[in-house]
C-alpha cells in the first residue's frame, strides 16, 4: 500500500510540475476608454509631409482611431471631414488627406498626383485635426462620417477634447 501511495504522490509531483501559469499584466480595463486629440500641425519638405502624434499611454489592440480635418468654419461652425479624404483641385490635382495608426500613434500625412512641393500653403500651414479613440465594440454602432454624432454617442463634450502640442 506505501508503494502505491508513494507512486501516486510521485506522478501527482510530475503532473504538478508541468504545470505553469503564467499571468500577462496589461493595462487595467476599467471600461471603454475614449479620447479625443485636436493637434494642429504644419506639413512642408523638411517633415516629408507627415505628422506623428504619439499615443501616452498606448492604446488598447481592440481600440479604433478615426481622424478628423477641419476643412472650413461656415458661419462659426466647423466643418470637420472624415479621413482619408480627397480634394480636388480645378486643374485636375488630387490632394489626399490620409493616417495610419498603431497602439503608439497615428501618423497625419499627405500625398498628391502632383508635387506636394506646389500645394498651397492654405493646404498645408497650420491644419487642424481632431483623432478620436473609440473601443473597438463601439466602432461598429456609431455613425462616423459626423464629428458631431461621434461626440455625442461617445458622450465626449468640447471641454474634454485635450489640445496637442507638436
Amino acid at each position: 500500500m506505501k508503494k502505491i501511495t508513494l507512486f501516486l504522490v510521485f506522478i501527482g509531483m510530475m503532473a504538478l510540475q508541468s504545470c505553469e501559469v503564467t499571468e500577462v499584466y496589461d493595462d487595467v480595463d476599467n471600461g471603454p476608454r475614449t479620447e479625443v486629440f485636436e493637434v494642429t500641425t504644419s506639413f512642408n519638405y523638411n517633415n516629408n509631409y507627415n505628422s506623428l502624434v504619439v499615443f501616452d499611454p498606448p492604446i488598447y489592440s481592440s481600440d479604433s482611431v478615426l481622424v478628423y480635418h477641419l476643412y472650413d468654419t461656415v458661419n462659426g461652425q466647423d466643418i470637420w471631414k472624415l479621413m482619408p479624404q480627397t480634394y480636388y483641385f480645378n486643374d485636375g490635382g488630387e490632394l489626399d488627406f490620409n493616417f495610419d495608426y498603431s497602439r503608439f500613434n497615428v501618423n497625419i500625412f499627405l500625398s498628391a498626383n502632383f508635387s506636394l512641393n506646389t500645394v498651397p500653403s492654405s493646404w498645408t500651414q497650420n491644419q487642424t485635426f481632431r483623432i478620436v479613440i473609440i473601443p473597438g465594440s463601439f466602432a461598429k454602432t456609431v455613425n462616423k462620417n459626423n464629428i458631431d454624432s461621434v461626440m455625442s454617442a461617445l458622450n465626449v463634450n468640447n471641454s474634454e477634447i485635450k489640445k496637442v502640442n507638436l
